[in-house]
Parts: structure tokens; sequence; C-alpha cells
């Protein structure tokens, strides 16, 4: 497709958010008109693929990847609330459905098979995509939901250069981000500094609980809803993203990254909990190193990589409880360590320009040592429980794909999977697609993929409660869908795409409560998640310097329980699962004027099951539809040696009062006040 471009630099300016180092922020520039012809790429032939933008990343410094993935595209993220566990659900599957990736090397713990995203902040990331349904073959097996895939990038430039955010919020919140950056023709090093620390103490209507007043007899003559605080909600995060990148000549390149992060947070009392504040005390600690290298090696008609990686992550919680006299006794502690070692190899050859053939081979090695040193026995003695395990994991992947005329397209992705001493069946996935008109840029995608999960090491092992006889999951997942795209990018140009998918999972493990008084995995025999995808994207320029861009998503999913019964009373089967929402959409609209930007955010949930057998008698089996609006205004500034942004922002608009997790309550309306200094340094001529 041809597509004409005119470029200006202050929109530029916007959409790389104020990181360009221009003196002149106010002046114009047009270039001429330039014809740009894109071939339509073998890489992503079928797949359905979400790529999230730069400025999606960018918004706000204050964003984890939580909350990006929340507004701009259709997972569903089942949040605690800020700084406290974040975790994904993609087309209606479970948290460990979904595999993440950071520079290549696995993010899921091997302990619990999920990520916590609010661990994840929105910039340190580069480049993010989706990789829906059967795409995910192609990152790595166990994906049925879906990948989400991260990475860094070389911040290409020459010369030193220095960005710093300050943000200052409700509730007590600070937040801080420093880079820098430094380039030359061969080597390009970047330093991140983030580090937001908060009380996170908001004011709440607590629903959960009632005031009564009482007459001289004792009567209830009355009653209200307290006003509460959030209690032992307050958190320190900070992240630190060292990299470096390196041409070496003859098509190669060298790259690094160490990334540490040192969280410390505490876990929010339940609104329906009665202790006082000072009476008890939950805490979660969390340091981890990651740490990735890479060479690449391009050819006009191959390319060579290879990446090894570590991770290492101590995990604590502890909970502090009154023995009665007020000194606080350690009733859980619970440390966890995990060593993993990371290695790939791969190749892709392009023989012309219909085919490419692509393979690689990863290995995943995992210590893992976890306990609880806080067990008291009936003895009154103090003893540890937990286990010590180590697992490989060996993934092997390959793929063909072919275009044999312009408008068709095809590819076949093969991979298989070692873990500990057990292999997955082969995962295949078969992908098409089809350019009906190029006119309106019409195209329709179909795949289809069988897929395998295999257990954590928390399934298998965790005391008391592991089950070691657990069967993979495995499942089958079917997409089809369409894409177009209208306008022109001069003016006022569409683009929209809209998916249906149906994926079967048998042997969906899940977590009951056993006769003996604890919790144990047990494989349900199948899970049946169907639905619809949509997005949307319009964006016009008008003149005197005015432009508008509205992003919006939806989704429609059922995840329904078709397993067996567990006990006759079970009132599960043919049930949504809990915390999926039927229904969810989310839209972000930006209008802006010369160097000014108003930024919208709308969100909207349905309901939410908390029970499987999805009761609603009782308000504690239901969480309430919500809808969220947030709003922002920001000001660029240019002066002769300094780029100066202002942003001002208000979240959830209309004080909405909802829960995303049942018993959590969640802030309300909340202000937020953001500078950014970008130094403009003369560069050397």
């Amino acid at each position: 497709m041809d597509l004409r471009i005119k470029l200006t630099a202050l929109l530029t300016l916007f959409a790389a958010g104020a990181e360009a180092q221009s003196p002149d922020i106010h002046r114009t520039v047009d270039i001429e008109q330039v014809t740009v012809t894109e071939r339509r790429i073998l890489e992503d032939i079928g797949a359905r693929k979400t790529v999230l933008d730069t400025v999606s990343l960018r918004d706000n410094v204050t964003n984890s990847m939580a909350d990006v993935l929340s507004q701009a595209s259709s997972i569903f993220i089942k949040s605690y609330g800020r700084a406290t566990l974040s975790t994904a659900s993609f087309r209606g599957t479970a948290p460990s459905h979904t595999q993440v990736t950071w520079n290549g090397m696995k993010m899921n713990s091997p302990m619990l098979g999920m990520v916590d995203f609010s661990l994840i902040p929105s910039y340190f990331v580069d480049d993010a995509s989706l990789y829906h349904g059967a795409g995910s073959v192609g990152v790595t097996g166990g994906g049925l939901g879906g990948a989400v895939v991260l990475s860094t990038r070389p911040a290409y430039g020459t010369g030193p250069g220095v960005r710093y955010i300050q943000g200052i919020g409700s509730y007590g919140t600070f937040d801080e981000f420093l880079r820098f950056t430094y380039g030359s023709p061969r080597l390009q090093t970047s330093t991140r500094i983030y580090y937001a620390t908060s009380d996170n103490d908001f004011k709440y209507t607590n629903y959960r609980k009632k005031d009564y007043v009482y007459d001289d007899d004792n009567n209830i003559v009355d009653w209200s809803y307290p006003k509460e605080r959030n209690k032992n909600g307050s958190f320190k995060d900070f992240h630190a993203l060292q990299e470096f990148y390196y041409d070496a000549g003859a098509g190669n390149r060298l790259g690094g990254s160490v990334w540490f992060t040192d969280s410390r947070r505490g876990v929010p009392m339940l609104n329906v909990d009665y202790k006082d504040e000072s009476r008890s005390k939950n805490r979660q600690d969390e340091q981890t190193v990651r740490a990735t290298v890479s060479w690449d090696r391009y050819r006009a008609d191959y390319k060579l990589y290879a990446n090894a990686g570590y991770t290492y992550t101590d995990l604590k919680y502890l909970y502090l409880g009154d023995l009665g006299n007020g000194t606080l006794q350690e009733m859980i502690h619970s440390q966890s360590y995990v060593n993993t070692a990371y290695g790939r190899f791969g190749v892709e050859y392009y023989p012309g320009t219909k085919w490419m053939f692509a393979g690689n081979v990863s290995v995943h090695q995992h210590f893992v040592k976890s306990m609880d040193r806080a067990i008291v026995t009936q003895s009154g003695e103090a003893t540890t429980v937990g286990y010590d395990q180590a697992r490989v994991e060996l993934s092997a992947f390959a793929s063909v794909k072919y275009r044999p005329v312009e408008r068709l397209g095809l590819a076949v992705n093969i991979r298989q999977e070692l873990y500990g001493s057990d292999w997955t069946p082969v995962i295949p996935a078969f992908f098409a697609d089809y350019l009906l008109s190029r006119a309106g840029e019409v195209t329709v995608k179909a795949s289809v993929a069988r897929n395998f999960r295999y257990p954590t090491l928390n399934d298998l092992y965790f005391m008391p409660g592991g089950n070691p006889d657990l069967k993979t999951e495995k499942g089958y997942t079917y997409d089809f869908g369409a894409a177009f795209g209208v306008g022109d990018a001069d003016g006022v140009r569409f683009q929209a795409e809209v998916s249906a998918f149906d994926s079967r999972i048998r042997d969906w493990i899940v977590w009951l409560p056993t006769f003996k008084g604890f919790w144990s995995p047990v494989n349900v025999k199948k899970v049946h998640s169907y639905g619809l995808e949509t997005k949307g994207r319009l964006a016009a320029r008008f003149g005197r310097g005015w432009s508008l861009t509205a992003d919006g998503v939806f989704a429609l999913t059922n995840s329904i329980n078709y397993g067996d019964p567990a006990s006759w009373g079970d009132e599960s089967i043919g049930k949504q699962l809990v915390y999926i929402p039927k229904y969810s959409s989310a839209v972000t609209g930006k209008l802006g004027w010369r160097t000014w930007m108003l930024t919208w955010k709308w969100n909207w949930y349905s309901e939410r099951f908390t029970t499987s057998s999805n009761e609603t008698a009782t308000r504690l089996g239901r969480l309430e539809p919500y809808y969220m609006n947030d709003v922002s205004l920001e000001k660029l500034f240019g002066f002769k040696r300094v780029g100066v942004s202002l942003k001002f922002a208000v979240n959830n608009l209309f004080g909405e009062e909802y829960e995303s997790v049942l018993s959590r309550p969640m802030a309300g309306r909340n202000y937020g006040l953001y500078i950014e200094i970008t130094p403009l340094f003369r560069k050397k001529k």
C-alpha cells in the first residue's frame, strides 16, 4: 500500500513524549511529500497481534504495564490497587495462561506461573506486543490465552542526553524517573532509575460494614456506612535499568541489560477486617535482578542471534498478629528464592521475498527454594515447611512462512517442549491471511493451534497441598478476523480490526479447598472460552496545529466451566469463571493544539462473579459493573537550553466507588502533578 506522509516537528515531539531535543518546539517545519511503499511482512502472517505504541507506554510516569494493558488492550487486569498484585486474564484464561517475555527471557514465575504487571514500570519498556491465541506459539509454549512480549532498544542519538520527571500525587505519592543516555556511531548506553513512594491511605465509604445507632433500650434506631482509610497500603518501589548496545561492524550487534527491582509493599487490610491496624501487619518484599546479553548478526538473506540471561528473586511475605498482649508475633514468614539461567540460539532465513524459514532452541534452568519459617507445631516448637526443587524447561521451535502471491500468506509454526523429564506433544499452529481489497486495505485472517501448559512448581510441590499427579493443561484455539483502513494520513484516517476466537481447554488446573483444611490443585475436565475482540483507531489532523486521535477496544468474553462436578452439590458447571467480566471496553482520546494536549481515558467492565456458582443472592458473590474516567492536560515549553513539560491529571474523575477484587476498596477521585525536564545539549559540529 502507498501512504503519503506529511511530518511536522511539533507532532513528532508529542508522539515521542518530548524526547526530541529541539530548542524551538513552537516552530512547525513542513517537509516535502514522501511516498513510502510498505510490503506486507512475512513475520506476522495470519497472527492476531497488538502493538502498543510509544504514546501509550509513555503516557504517565506513574503507570505500570498493568495500567497500560488495561487501557490499550483487550486484556483484563485483575488489580488489588496501585502497587499491589495485578495479573492478566487474556481471553478469559487464568494469569498463568499469559506468557510474558522480556528481551527474550521468560518473566513468568516458575513457582506461580504468572507475572505481577504492577512491578513493571512502563518507562522501562520500549517495545510491547501482544500475541493473541495461536500467535503465542511463535513466542513460547503455554500461552493458552496469549503472550506479552516486552523489550528494550537503543536510545538512538549522538552525545549525552538527560531526562527527569517528578510526579506529586494524592495520598502522599511521589514518583521520580531519571534517564541518562549517551550515543556515538558505534555505542549506545542508557541508565534508567525509577523510585515511587506513597502512604496510599485514601478514604473510602465501607459498604461492607455498618455503624449502628442505639436508643436507651439498646434497640437499633439508625445505621450508616462508615468512612474509613486504606490501612497498611504504603509502598516503596525502586527500579534501576542499565543497558548498552554496540555495533561491532559487519552486521554484528552486541547488547546487554541489567534490571534491578527492590519493592517493599504493605498488603492493605480488607474492608471486612475489624482488627485495629496496630494489631496486625502484612508485608511483601521482593528483590529481583534480571540480566540479559545478546548477539545479532544481520545479512541480506539471513539473521543469526543468540541470547543468554539470568534471574534471581528473593520474595518474602510476612504476617504479624497480636498475641493478645499487644506484642506482634510472626504468624507467617514465607520466603522464596528463585534462580533461573536462560539461553537461546536462533536463525531466520529469507530465500527471496516469498519464503521465510525460522527456528530456535531455548532453555530455562530453574532452581526454587520455597519455605514458611513460622509454622508452629502442637508442641509449640517452630518448624520450617516448604520445598527445594530444580527443573529444566527446553523449547524447540520451527516456522515456515510463504506468500505465493501478494494477496495471500500462509504459515506453519511447530514447537515442542520439555519440562523436567517429560515432553509435551508437538504444538502446531497454522495461519493464513488474504488481502480482499487494496482500496480499503481489507484483510481477513485465520489461525488454529494446539497448545499445552505444564504445572508450576507450586502446583506440584507446595507444602501443604501440592499435587504431583497433575496432568498437563491442553487446548485448541481457533481465530478468525478481519481488518481494514480508510482515509488519508494527511487528513482523517480510520483503522479497525475485529476477530472471533474459540478456545477449548482440557485439564484446566484449579486450586480447591480440601476436607483436611488446606487448598490443593486439581484438573478440571474442560473450560470453553469464546468471544469477540475489536479495536479501532481514528486519527485526524486539522489546520492551525489541531490534531485528534481516539483509540478504542471492546471484548466479549465467555469463559465457561464444563468440567466434572467436584461434588453432588457443585453448582459451577456451565457458569462463568470467577473474576472474568463478560464485557469490557476502553477508549483513549487525545486532542492536541500546538503545545497543548488534552487526554481523556474511559474504561468499563461488566459484573464479575466471586464464586464459581455465580451466586448473586448476597453482596459478596458479585462485583458491580463500573466505569472509570481519567483526564489530563499537558503543556510543553521550549527554552533555549531546556525543554519542559507540565501535566495535571485527575484520576477517577467522577469519584466512582468500586472494587476490582472482593473486599479490596479502590481510590476515589485523586490528583497528580508532573514536571518533565529535558536539558538540550549542543551538538558538536
